[in-house]
């Protein structure tokens, strides 16, 4: 950790501003997931019967069906906003950072 182009990334605003950045949306995305997953597991535990009503008289598909593929699609989504926040505000700051420690270093 001697290293001085480290020492100016971890001095950097910026590298704090993205650190920061990323925990808060990993953290927010990361309890929506976990808060939807326990919530269907306690569904599935505590109200079946809820779960097991059909979606329309005399159907055969039941709530739990539709809910469980909403689960999976809100993590496709979930997925899709953190790779998009990635691949762009996360990068441009990502290469400020490494410019300035570069440009520094000269």
């Amino acid at each position: 950790m001697d290293d001085p182009v480290i020492q100016r990334i971890q001095n950097n605003p910026r590298f704090h501003e993205l650190v920061h950045k990323k925990s808060s949306l990993s953290w927010t995305l990361a309890i929506i997931i976990l808060v939807a997953y326990v919530g269907l597991i306690l569904m599935i535990a505590l109200a079946p019967s809820v779960l097991g009503t059909p979606l329309f008289a005399g159907g055969v598909t039941t709530i739990g069906i539709p809910l469980g593929m909403l689960l999976i699609v809100l993590a496709f989504v979930l997925t899709g906003i953190y790779v998009r926040r990635a691949n762009g505000e996360f990068d441009t700051l990502n290469q400020q950072v490494i410019a300035e420690a570069r440009n520094a270093r000269n």
